[in-house]
């Protein structure tokens, strides 16, 4: 890499001088992410709103601090009820140069059984070189990246930094990003830019990192199965009749073939993922217990990327500890559906349903209710920001970044690209497969995260350089 390093100083890209300033900053970085830690911000509607309002006003002082011009706390209304607030501030483009947009947001998941935790998730905690806490990684590691980067430039370029830059700081993205999209039509235009960079993902492991450059897209909603019109006593009535729950289980289980992949007719897949995943490395990430065998075929990274995957992801029936004697009436499911690039929702939505219809068990009455719906995602890596973003990884960690699909999906994105379809889209990250982002003992590897902010302050000294060539 080093002459392209060279080559690179020669555009105007000081690395050095941009590496020594994250790492002078970066205690004071990690301070700043432990008091955004410390603010419990989550934007569902059984918690203290107050504190996601305490949440983005912490967001706007640090941002004013880097001096952005007009640094606002905005949110609109989704259906007379107000959305989640989020942060926005931007400072103008010179003459002749581009605007990025970046992407992160300041509301987090709710703790979940906080004994799980081996610290308050809401008191950050550093442990064996990482710092553990409730958003240490998703997604306030996200905004601090984005504010170190910022900081990091301007200190070395000063007044000759003239890439235009605006930061959105959503309030609501943990919750599905409900007013989202009429956000984005509100305020389109002090959104609009040239560059989008979304720090809302991962790396490929600690010590390599990624560009996401597909998303899978997702579809969910609720099955309901009902044999009865109420409850009744199985010792006098059980037999003829199969309780709902059991013929739930009954049409759960037709969604997969023997092998474990998706059985439902009308979804894509293919099985071209470019990059190997050992399927030790999987089952150390994901924490596979000992014994179980790997579902699906095909490579593992295809089925982590390019081919659905359907979970069941809730069930309503009465908890053991209130079972009693009786046949249940009803019973429902919620399950999510992961889509493969180049799916459309609606038709695997639909595809669903008519899996549901056509396989009611011993004729149950079967009811189908869609839920959300997200567009899958796919990044030309051959485009001009897309390649200053693989240089600029490349740079910070000194080997070369993997283009990485991810499993999961972020539906908010096909409201970028159809409302800005002349941006370039970035999904960047500093999470690792140990941060157990939504999980207890959430993390954010520190070494990491520097690295994660040194890419980023390349990329905007780049573009600030070169522009969009």
């Amino acid at each position: 890499m080093t002459d392209e390093r060279i080559q690179n100083q020669a555009h105007g890209v000081n690395v050095d001088a941009l590496r020594n300033a994250v790492a002078e900053s970066f205690s004071q970085t990690v301070e700043e992410l432990k008091d955004l830690v410390a603010i419990p911000g989550i934007a569902w509607e059984a918690f203290d709103a107050d504190q996601l309002d305490r949440s983005a006003e912490a967001v706007s002082s640090l941002i004013k601090d880097l001096g952005l011009d007009d640094v606002q706390i905005l949110r609109v209304d989704n259906q007379g009820k107000p959305g989640g607030p989020a942060v926005v501030a931007s400072k103008a483009a010179a003459p002749g140069k581009p605007t990025i947009l970046l992407y992160a947001h300041h509301d987090v998941q709710p703790p979940g059984d906080e004994d799980l935790w081996e610290s308050k998730p809401f008191e950050a905690e550093e442990r064996d070189g990482r710092l553990y806490g409730r958003g240490a990684a998703d997604d306030k590691a996200g905004i601090m990246a984005h504010i170190a980067s910022y900081r990091a430039v301007r200190s070395v370029l000063g007044d000759d930094f003239g890439l235009g830059v605006t930061l959105f700081i959503e309030g609501e993205e943990e919750a599905g990003s409900p007013t989202f999209r009429k956000f984005l039509e509100t305020h389109k235009e002090l959104l609009r830019s040239d560059v989008i960079v979304v720090a809302d993902s991962s790396n490929w492991k600690v010590g390599v990192p990624a560009l996401t450059t597909s998303l899978r897209g997702l579809v969910d909603g609720t099955v309901e199965v009902r044999v009865l019109e109420h409850a009744v006593h199985s010792g006098m009535f059980g037999g003829p009749v199969l309780d709902a729950p059991t013929l739930l289980a009954r049409l759960i289980s037709t969604f997969h073939d023997d092998a474990g992949d998706v059985a439902i007719a009308g979804l894509q897949a293919s099985d071209d993922a470019a990059v190997e995943y050992p399927e030790a490395d999987y089952r150390a990430d994901a924490s596979v217990a000992d014994g179980v065998r790997l579902a699906g075929t095909g490579s593992i990274a295809s089925r982590l990327w390019t081919k659905p995957a359907l979970s069941i992801i809730g069930i309503d029936a009465p908890s053991v500890a209130l079972s009693s004697n009786t046949l249940l009436p009803m019973a429902r499911a919620k399950f999510s559906l992961r889509l493969a690039p180049g799916q459309d929702p609606q038709q695997a939505m639909e595809a669903v349903q008519r899996h549901v219809e056509e396989h009611a068990p011993f004729g149950a009455r079967v009811t189908f209710t869609p839920g959300e719906m997200g567009k899958p995602f796919h990044t030309d890596t051959s485009a001009p920001a897309a390649q200053l973003s693989l240089w600029s990884l490349g740079e910070a960690w000194g080997v070369e970044p993997v283009e990485a699909g991810m499993g999961g999906s972020i539906p908010f994105i096909s409201d970028l690209t159809e409302l800005y379809p002349e941006a370039d889209i970035l999904i960047t990250g500093v999470e690792d497969p140990d941060s157990r982002a939504h999980s207890a003992n959430e993390s954010l590897h520190l070494a990491e995260f520097e690295k994660a902010v040194l890419a980023q302050a390349l990329l905007l000294a780049r573009l600030d350089s070169e522009g969009l060539q």
